[in-house]
């Protein structure tokens, strides 16, 4: 399981209005980073709760991956996106 204890967050306004929040999950063994693009404004723990959310929900269709076909059953999440920092 992940640790996402340790994420920090910023954000920025867009022109169009959105909010793009840039992510950092702190962890010795597997740092990341990451980009999530919101509608409405939400305080900082409901951003939080949301980038856990998405992690859990990419872990848990990560672990379901046909070894035979090992492509992503889902579709393409365009306001989140993970990176390997």
């Amino acid at each position: 399981m992940e640790s996402t204890d340790k994420i920090s967050i910023t954000t920025k306004t867009l022109s169009s209005g959105n909010c793009q929040v840039k992510f950092f999950i702190e962890d010795e063994k597997k740092p990341q980073y990451g980009y999530l693009l919101v509608n409405e404004p939400k305080s900082v723990g409901d951003i939080i709760d949301e980038i856990k959310n998405r992690l859990e929900r990419r872990r848990e269709e990560m672990m379901n991956l046909n070894p035979f076909f090992p492509l992503p059953p889902v579709e393409e999440d365009h306001k989140f996106y993970l990176f390997s920092a």
